[in-house]
């Protein structure tokens, strides 16, 4: 497990929760707000979007990677999630952090806070996804 850095993990969880409230979730009623940290030290944010037709709908942690990636990011070391009660990411999302997570070995940490930003749990991508889909 990694240690908790509370100057730089408030940060990311004060975003997150901040992308919560911008959420738009009609149909689930289940506001996510995420927000990662790169490389680089950038940080993007992202809030689950819902659509009635639920297959276009997109997660906040996929629209943060996204937002990303659109900027040219390609490594992602942190993601923090914030929901009503701490959930943590569907698959879906661990499976494209995982393609992000850096590739020397170095652990992509997932924060997972609640709508007030108190950090429930601190993992890892690996840990939440240990057999994880890769093309070789």
């Amino acid at each position: 497990m990694t240690t908790l850095n509370p100057d730089n993990d408030a940060e990311l969880i004060a975003l997150a929760v901040s992308m919560c409230k911008k959420a738009y979730a009609p149909y689930s009623a289940y506001a996510v707000g995420a927000a990662i940290r790169t490389e680089t030290g950038n940080i993007y944010g992202g809030c689950n979007v819902e659509n009635a037709s639920y297959g276009l709908s997109n997660c906040a942690e996929r629209t943060a990677v996204f937002s990303a990636v659109a900027q040219g990011e390609r490594i992602i070391t942190e993601v923090a999630v914030a929901t009503e009660d701490g959930g943590s990411p569907c698959g879906a999302c661990r499976q494209v952090l995982w393609e992000f997570a850096p590739k020397d070995g170095s652990p992509l940490r997932v924060l997972m806070a609640d709508k007030n930003g108190t950090l429930i749990r601190e993992t890892t991508i690996v840990e939440l996804l240990p057999e994880a889909f890769v093309l070789r």
